[in-house]
């Protein structure tokens, strides 16, 4: 009797220790709400991420924060305090990812964004230091706009955007961009998520007589003023952001968004680039695994994003695990160490290199100037 509750107990520790040496992955994504249209692709995604990193279990605790930012702030809080996570990947939208970061950073727990903001890293500081993020600057992508639009002959451009961080941050980076490439911006108006009707800003926008006008959306909701446009006679040349590259905008959108342009990520055209783009090659896996799990045609770019959040992770736990267990502050302390120290990892979207004052790593290998043609998504020449 003796002995057997000694075996009892010594199984019960070994147990115990073995979950304790599991990678716990707290995740939270905007899988339903306005921002749906990216978060599902995002949380399908992370159903695809491997189970075992360097002979470690990995568990995945998925949330969903309903595209709010109260609802992402107390997912995040519950994963670092009742799950004990070693990172989390999230979250979809950037006003849900910038309220993250002082749960993330005072806990000391690494997070990886799947949000656009360059706000979410920069500036580096004692907070962000705990705060890394998968997709391309909108620098990056207003530059790659700001250029196709000088090289199509537009001199004057009008702005409408979300009014929130993701508009702003977009208005603040593209006004930079249009000032080095000669344009001018002639109107600028801001619209929520969850509108219904943009008219009265879309009528400021067309009575300006833009050559051009860059809507700052992302999702479903982005196709709102490309459609009030249309209603309203506006003939000049249309770009969106990176933040519309699925297959639900353009559904919605319909005609109304036929020949717009926007930049890409490379994934979204991985199948018309050329056989010797960097990308090529990671890009078109991540499409491969999706559609072998969801279907032909699936794919979109805000899972790319959550894709190379785990490749990022991935390539992080090995160096990691040589300094400490997970489940520990040692474990999740030299996780974010390593995070900075990413080189040349190719994935969805581009070619990864980290480091402490780049928090991103993304270089102009990570973009594409991409035409909606006839309800599909066309590699720009």
């Amino acid at each position: 009797m003796k002995l057997n509750k000694i075996l009892t107990l010594l199984a019960a520790a070994l147990t115990s220790a073995a979950a304790l040496a599991d990678i716990t992955v707290g995740v939270t994504v905007s899988a339903t709400g306005p921002a749906a249209s990216l978060g599902i692709p995002e949380k399908n995604t992370i159903a695809l991420m491997p189970k075992t990193i360097a002979g470690q279990t990995v568990n995945y605790i998925v949330l969903d924060d309903a595209s709010d930012t109260t609802a992402a702030v107390a997912n995040a809080r519950k994963l670092i305090t009742e799950h004990k996570v070693d990172i989390i990947l999230g979250s979809t939208t950037t006003p849900n990812s910038l309220a993250m970061i002082d749960a993330v950073s005072e806990a000391q727990t690494p997070m990886v964004s799947m949000a656009a903001s360059a706000r979410i890293v920069e500036p580096q500081d004692a907070k962000k230091r705990w705060v890394f993020k998968t997709p391309q600057n909108d620098i990056q992508m207003s530059l790659a706009i700001a250029e196709h639009m000088a090289n199509s002959g537009v001199k004057t451009v009008a702005f409408i955007g979300f009014a929130d961080a993701y508009g702003e941050g977009w208005f603040q980076e593209f006004t930079k961009a249009a000032e080095l490439k000669k344009l001018r911006v002639v109107a600028s108006e801001r619209y929520a998520r969850n509108d219904t009707s943009v008219t009265g800003q879309v009528l400021k926008l067309v009575g300006a007589q833009p050559d051009a006008v860059l809507i700052a959306g992302s999702g479903t909701p982005a196709a709102l003023p490309a459609k009030a446009l249309k209603e309203r006679g506006f003939t000049g040349k249309m770009y969106q952001t990176h933040g519309v590259a699925n297959a639900d905008f353009l559904r919605v959108g319909g005609k109304d968004v036929d020949g717009t342009f926007l930049p890409a990520g490379p994934v979204l055209v991985a199948d018309q680039l050329p056989a010797g783009h960097p990308v090529k090659k990671s890009a078109s896996a991540y499409v491969a695994a999706y559609e072998a799990a969801y279907g032909k045609g699936t794919v979109s770019t805000f899972g790319g994003h959550a894709w190379d959040a785990g490749l990022l992770m991935a390539t992080a736990v090995p160096t990691a695990l040589k300094k400490a267990k997970p489940g520990t502050p040692e474990f999740r302390a030299a996780l974010r160490d390593a995070l900075e120290t990413v080189k040349e990892m190719p994935g969805a979207h581009g070619i990864f290199n980290t480091s402490a004052s780049d928090h991103l790593g993304l270089d102009q290998r990570a973009r594409v100037m991409v035409k909606i043609e006839n309800g599909a998504w066309k590699l720009a020449q």
